[in-house]
């Protein structure tokens, strides 16, 4: 038996440093790695069960090529050798025949090895094709509000809540996906009694352990925030220090936009009451060091940035970003100054058309000029991901789309392929991380050797680059010789960390040494006023109004979606443990008892959701986990799994206000009992 240091890989803030179990080649137990402080010796439910995802008997084990009807799951096994030279072979004809933008890649965050997830972005960025705009579907609005508000700098370290004497969780349910920080939020509540807000539309586990709970209407948040500002305002609670030094346009707002958030139009909008609106404003405007944990779900929806940059500008009305302890945290990555180029973009040409995450379906379906005739998918599972799933089901249907999937299990994409390739676990790859939710940068070392024919991602890269001819170095560098490159060129306190430790393996705390939360934008201050937003014709202070679209839709339809991560199913990258499919149970929504009892609906019962997009079939849980009017359904299931279809066939593919990102949460749609032939 032996003990190997690793680093987790799924897509999660925290980066957990982990100890691999290891006998005779096997791993056969996975735990938090106790010398790291903030994974502090433990891992989540989910990555506790990894040693029964790596050795899961319904991993890929050969390369398969499709021999039955699309969509069918019918392959026949062939070598590596066959199928990259056939893959290879079929590229190159369509780029003789019709240019490099009829192939797109399409890899995303499955892995989040900086190697195994750059290196195939960087082989369609050299060979000059069509490239993916990552992240629409998850984080490019809350990002893009949080960059024209604070700027692209990472936002308050974690680890100072130490310092902190409130805790504010905005829309993210910490205890299950951001579940150290919210170990170190209660260690600080034990030891010094802060108080603990959760803000959120679902009562999560962090809202039931919360010493107050606000359960706010879904896509209400900056009606909120608006709320509180005025509040502080009123009762001489604003840093009137703070404002004049640190941002700017704060008087347009307080003159133009705070009096017509009084708190009794706040608490019709919000759904909350005026007394909890009260409170939490003046719990904030006393704390000295009141630290907002901000979640990227309140931006999922039609104004979601407007929602996530006013609650980001909330701590510049208190001055609580100019405190250690004190300010807000979306994103930390930003600060992790890495000349990530190297490996995501070793050549090609600066600019190529660009094919928005979200939108597959409809660039598969649609696009001309040259149509997409080649797909390759890594580390991703559009068919159960993407909005609109029926186009996307529909464009990979396309006989004349030549289609690659890479990944360890059989899911719902990789069954619509023409070639799937197994690919290697995290704890079979070597890799450099850094955390996206804290300040920690740590090497990864495999475990074990990969099970059956896997490789991983960077190898199936170089693999690729070497037969369609590409000569970049990075091409034929080992992961270390390549991670590297990174550093070449980088700044800040990453550029800095020992070189010899971290590539031995050692946790590094890559922190800046902040004397209050630094601005990166144009005006190097926070910006309640932005011009950048002024010039893209969208509102440059903060506000909340409804949206029309959203309103047509909610007079159609009785129940607002609610999407949230699962506690054992967060999403198809752990489908392959059986363990953790039956913790977490057939794939489900919950609704209020009271819209159950209109519905002569009970729990446990098969009910069918439905809208003008489609329908499909969940199991029913009735539970005041939500509030009447609203639907719930946790975690990404594959289509199989369900009684029918998967959620994200009732999400449109609209653009959210900033980021082009996906708007999950702007649906409607309602709930019957389900009869076999709604099916049909």
């Amino acid at each position: 038996m032996k003990s190997v240091r690793v680093v987790c890989a799924h897509d999660c803030p925290d980066m957990c440093s982990l100890i691999a179990h290891v006998d005779n080649g096997k791993v056969v137990r996975i735990q938090g790695d106790p010398d790291q402080p903030y994974t502090a010796g433990f891992a989540c439910g989910k990555v506790n069960r990894d040693s029964d995802l790596v050795n899961s008997p319904e991993r890929i084990a050969t390369p398969l090529r499709r021999t039955g009807p699309k969509g069918s799951g019918q392959f026949e096994p062939i070598t590596w050798d066959q199928a990259l030279d056939e893959i290879a072979d079929r590229w190159k004809s369509i780029i003789r025949e019709s240019g490099p933008l009829a192939i797109l890649g399409y890899a995303y965050s499955a892995h989040q090895g900086l190697m195994n997830r750059g290196l195939v972005n960087g082989l369609f960025h050299a060979l000059g094709t069509s490239r993916l705009q990552a992240g629409t579907v998850c984080d490019t609005c809350c990002e893009t509000a949080w960059d024209v508000t604070v700027g692209p700098v990472g936002g308050a370290d974690p680890e100072s809540v130490v310092h902190s004497d409130l805790v504010i969780s905005w829309g993210a349910d910490l205890a299950a996906t951001n579940v150290h920080f919210w170990a170190l939020a209660e260690a600080q509540r034990k030891k010094t009694g802060m108080p603990i807000v959760v803000i959120d539309p679902r009562r999560t586990r962090s809202a039931r352990a919360a010493d107050l709970y606000l359960p706010i209407r879904i896509g209400t948040d900056a009606a909120l925030a608006l709320g509180i500002m005025h509040i502080l305002v009123r009762d001489g609670l604003a840093n009137r220090d703070y404002i004049a030094r640190h941002t700017l346009g704060f008087d347009k707002v307080e003159a133009e936009v705070l009096p017509r958030f009084t708190p009794a139009r706040t608490a019709e909008v919000t759904g909350l009451s005026v007394a909890d609106i009260e409170k939490l404003a003046s719990m904030y405007g006393k704390a000295k060091a009141a630290l907002i944990r901000l979640g990227e779900g309140m931006t999922r929806l039609t104004h979601g940035g407007q929602a996530l940059r006013t609650v980001a500008l909330l701590p510049g009305v208190s001055g609580h970003y100019g405190v250690k302890g004190g300010g807000a945290m979306l994103l930390t990555a930003a600060s992790c100054d890495l000349n990530y180029a190297a490996v995501r973009k070793p050549s090609g040409p600066a600019t190529a058309r660009m094919v928005n995450h979200l939108r597959l379906g409809e660039e598969l379906l649609n696009m001309k000029d040259p149509p997409i005739r080649a797909l390759f998918v890594g580390a991703n599972n559009p068919v159960v991901t993407c909005p609109e799933v029926h186009k996307v089901q529909k464009g990979l249907m396309r006989e004349d789309l030549f289609t690659v999937v890479h990944d360890p299990f059989m899911t719902d994409t990789a069954r619509y392929a023409d070639i799937v390739l197994p690919a290697a676990n995290y704890l079979e790859t070597d890799d450099l991380y850094r955390a996206y939710g804290a300040y920690w940068m740590q090497w990864g070392q495999k475990a074990v050797e990969p099970a059956g024919e896997a490789r991983s991602n960077f190898h199936v890269a170089q693999a690729l680059a070497q037969r369609m001819g590409l000569t970049d170095r990075i091409f034929s560098l080992s992961p270390r010789e390549a991670a590297e490159e990174l550093f070449k060129g980088s700044t800040g306190p990453a550029s800095n960390v020992d070189r010899n430790e971290l590539f031995a393996g050692v946790p590094l705390n890559i922190k800046h040494d902040w004397d209050g939360q630094p601005f990166k934008t144009p005006s190097g201050k926070l910006e309640f006023y932005s011009e950048q937003l002024a010039q893209q014709g969208l509102p440059p202070m903060p506000d909340w109004e409804a949206d029309p679209i959203e309103a047509e839709e909610a007079a159609k339809w009785p129940l607002r979606l609610l999407t949230a991560p699962g506690y054992f199913q967060a999403h198809t990258a752990f489908s392959g443990v059986g363990f953790l499919r039956e913790r977490e149970g057939k794939p489900f929504c919950i609704l209020h008892p009271e819209d159950a009892a209109k519905r002569g609906l009970k729990d446990g019962d098969r009910v069918r959701l439905f809208n003008d997009r489609g329908e499909i079939g969940l199991m029913l849980k009735v539970a005041d986990e939500v509030q009447p009017g609203v639907l719930l359904v946790p975690g990404q299931r594959p289509v199989g799994e369900a009684v029918s279809g998967t959620i994200n066939m009732l999400c449109s593919d609209r653009y959210t206000d900033m980021g082009e990102g996906a708007t999950y949460q702007s649906t409607w749609l309602e709930v019957a009992p389900w009869k076999e032939a709604a099916a049909a």
